[in-house]
Parts: C-alpha cells; structure tokens; sequence
C-alpha cells in the first residue's frame, strides 16, 4: 500500500515530468469506481488546462492547475504513476490518462481499483473537509502536541489517526514509536513534553529517511525496526530468528496487536 514516502516521490516525480504541457484529452477507465466527479464534469474543467504544481498531505496528492481547479490523487493499496509516450507503453493497469498535447500521457496506474480522483476548489478546502491535519513530514512539536492533548488512548492507535498525523501509517507508527523509544500502547495524556518533542523529531526523521530511500524499505539504516518486521513476513523455510532482534539490545522483537494492528516493539527499550 502506497504510504506518504511513495506518495511524495510520486509528487516529486509528477513535478519532473507533467508541469507546464497543455492538457489536450483525459480518459478515465471506470469512472463510476474511481471518479468522485461526474466524467464529462471532470474532462471539461481539465481540457486546454495545465498542471502547474503538486502538493501533498499525508497519503492525499494534489495537482494544481494554471485555472485553479485542483486534481484530488488517492493512490488506495496499489496505487501508482506513469509517464511515457508511446500507446505501446501504456501501463497494463492505468486507469486514468491524461494525454498531453505534445504527446506524452500521465498516467494514474490502479490493479485493484481503490484508488480515487476528484476535484476540489482548494487545497486546504479539501483538507478541511476530510478533517486532516498538518501533514506528517513537517509535523511540529507544537501541532503534535495539539493534536494528543488530553486523549488517554494508545499513543500508537492516535498515530493512525489522519486528524493527528495525516500520514503515518501502520509500520511508520511502529519506526516512529521504536525510535522514539515509546510503549505503544502508553497512554497519550501520560507523554511528557519531552517525550512528545522526541516523538514528532521520530516522525520527521523516519519519513525523510524513507523519501531518501525512494520508500526501499530495504536500503533503510540496519538500526531500523522495519528489517525485523519484514523478516516476519518472509517465508516459512527462511530462518528467521536471527533477524527478529532488536538492533540496539538484542532482545527478541514481539509482535502484539493495539487498536487492531498488528503492532511489533521491543520489550525492553520500549518499556
């Protein structure tokens, strides 16, 4: 599922390929699943226009145009982007092309069909209406410390929720938590402001280790929580004890669920 590390390099690749080329067609695939605008509405405010920017909050994309309309980008489990010219080059799964007049075509690519493409009035007009708050990447220990103030529930699950952190999502949480070095399942109005300061400098810090890592979990640092999450997931003839420890201590990695996710931590620097 495409997180806020693919969204913004998706954003910063938009910003390399598609500003600034006249918009000369759209077509979209299965309109009635992943337009939330009328189709005909849809291609009429985007004909003869132009991206001119992007913007993103959270996991949410926005494409600015030259006559103020802004293209809403929800990217679902699979979402993803294109650019190519040729018919022969069009993604198998490309959903929503938009077909430049100088040839090229920005595809919006979509296996599973959950993904979603709007139009909104603004930027933060959309952002209101959604409820989202200030996005995760530039999160302050201001806004963060707003965002928990006098909740008593796991700080894990609050994290989750895009009124906070618009952004994190399951395994962003656990990286921010491990490094924060916080219990996930403490409570929110018991994080001292300290605490909180280390946990929004956790948040920036594992988002911009990711986007630098072009979201190749992977390539992330070896002191990262991440490689013993993905050790779990590896399959049942793999040894994988080994790779379940906790880089700073040693102790063994454990798995437990808060809210319903599936949540790993070390039980010994996250007391």
């Amino acid at each position: 599922m495409p997180e806020l590390p693919e969204v913004e390099t998706y954003r910063r690749f938009i910003d390399e390929t598609s500003l600034y080329l006249p918009i000369a067609e759209v077509d979209v695939q299965d309109p009635k699943r992943q337009l939330t605008v009328d189709l005909d509405d849809f291609r009429k405010t985007l004909r003869g226009d132009q991206f001119t920017g992007t913007h993103r909050v959270g996991k949410q994309l926005f494409l600015l145009t030259a006559k103020g309309a802004v293209v809403t980008m929800h990217f679902g489990m699979t979402g993803d982007v294109a650019f190519y010219r040729d018919e022969a080059d069009t993604p198998r799964f490309a959903r929503a092309v938009f077909y430049f007049e100088n040839g090229f075509r920005f595809a919006f690519v979509d296996s599973r069909k959950f993904g979603r493409i709007g139009l909104a009035k603004s930027v933060e007009a959309f952002r209101l209406q959604k409820k989202l708050g200030p996005d995760a990447l530039t999160l302050s220990t201001e806004e963060l410390t707003q965002g928990l103030a006098k909740k008593k529930s796991a700080i894990k699950s609050l994290l989750l929720d895009q009124r906070i952190a618009p952004g994190v999502g399951n395994w962003i949480a656990d990286e921010v938590l491990f490094q924060a070095q916080l219990e996930p399942e403490r409570p929110a109005d018991s994080l001292q402001p300290v605490e909180i300061d280390r946990l929004a400098s956790s948040i920036r810090e594992v988002l911009e280790t990711a986007i630098a890592a072009e979201a190749i979990y992977r390539d992330f640092p070896s002191h990262y929580l991440i490689h013993a999450r993905e050790w779990d997931e590896a399959p049942a003839s793999t040894t994988k004890d080994a790779h379940l420890h906790c880089p700073r201590c040693q102790t063994l990695i454990q798995k437990k669920y808060v809210g319903g996710r599936a949540t790993y931590f070390c039980p010994n620097c996250q007391v």
